[in-house]
């Protein structure tokens, strides 16, 4: 009886560690910079800034990729009140975010322009997991997403980023395919998706 009751304490701490609002760090990511400046895409190029603004499940890192039908492409490793910018060609694109599970986002991004993307967390069964969310047209001029953006520091992959990927390769492939069963079915109208116009 004692000993359930002790346990039952420690799950409880570590999901109040887990959700407390604390920033994150990542040994495979480096800040760039104290600038709060962004850099800016060239005309031949897109531009998407994923962005962690909530500190809930500061102790565990979310992995966001650019998929394809063969391949997971690391765009970076986003701890809690962290961004990471991603540079690339403009056109359709999979986005893919891995925690405890994977959940996507479609992209239909412009040349020479700039996209956000918030990763957010939510409980899972062992450790948080992680959605990706459009920052709309509409959101670009409010106050929160400047918030969302000034509350994050910019990040960048270190070479050890991705040998991680490498290394992980088979744990990231399983995730990806048992949740895109789970992507398929649900209706087009709750798949998120960044559109051409959500930009600047």
């Amino acid at each position: 009886m004692k000993r359930n009751r002790v346990m039952a304490v420690g799950i409880l701490l570590g999901i109040a560690l887990l959700f407390c609002g604390c920033a994150g760090s990542n040994q495979y990511m480096r800040l760039v910079s104290e600038t709060k400046e962004l850099p800016v895409p060239s005309n031949n190029e897109a531009m998407v800034v994923f962005m962690r603004p909530s500190g809930l499940g500061y102790a565990v890192s979310s992995s966001v990729f650019d998929i394809n039908d063969t391949n997971e492409d690391l765009v970076g490793i986003v701890s809690a009140k962290k961004k990471v910018v991603y540079k690339t060609n403009p056109g359709e694109h999979m986005f893919m975010v891995i925690g405890e599970t994977a959940d996507f986002m479609r992209a239909n991004l412009q040349s020479g322009k700039t996209y956000y993307a918030l990763v957010t967390p939510r409980m899972g069964n062992w450790k948080a997991r992680f959605s990706l969310k459009p920052v709309s047209k509409g959101e670009l001029s409010s106050g929160e997403y400047r918030d969302w953006l000034n509350s994050c520091e910019l990040t960048e992959n270190t070479p050890g980023a991705f040998q991680w990927a490498k290394d992980n390769a088979l744990s990231i492939r399983s995730k990806r395919a048992g949740a895109w069963i789970i992507w398929n079915a649900k209706p087009e109208s709750d798949k998120p998706t960044l559109n051409p116009d959500d930009c600047l």
